[in-house]
């Protein structure tokens, strides 16, 4: 079962992206974290097939969790930045491949886009041969 963290202060944003990745995708494993910095220690444990890390976060935003990540050996490709902030804003300081995807965490259509990727994560664990 693969494990998807998720990185927010909102409870509430949380429990409802919570609900909706068990919806479309059952089989993955949410693991939430609304403290930034009990992240660290998740982050480490190093078994997550997706991180989801919001950006604007109290004490510990999602920029410096971001740079944690990837200096601990997570690869660029397992991380999506979720934000309410304006696409301008977050190409300055996401350029293309610095991570999977920026998503704005309030427009339906980047929650179609966070779909497709949880559904990819969820198809390609189910493809993975044991042993």
């Amino acid at each position: 079962m693969g494990n998807v963290l998720i990185i927010d202060d909102d409870p509430g944003f949380t429990s409802l992206l919570e609900s909706y990745i068990h919806e479309i995708c059952p089989l993955l494993k949410i693991e939430i974290c609304n403290n930034p910095l009990a992240a660290l220690a998740l982050i480490r444990k190093g078994n997550n097939e997706l991180i989801l890390i919001d950006l604007e976060m109290p004490a510990l935003d999602g920029m410096k969790i971001y740079k944690y990540a990837t200096e601990s050996g997570v690869q660029k490709g397992k991380i999506v930045i979720l934000s309410a902030r304006e696409p301008n804003y977050l190409r300055e300081f996401f350029p293309m491949g610095s991570c999977l995807a920026v998503l704005n965490k309030f427009e339906a259509k980047q929650k179609e886009v966070l779909g497709m990727i949880l559904k990819s994560v969820q198809s390609k664990l189910c493809t993975i041969s044991p042993g």
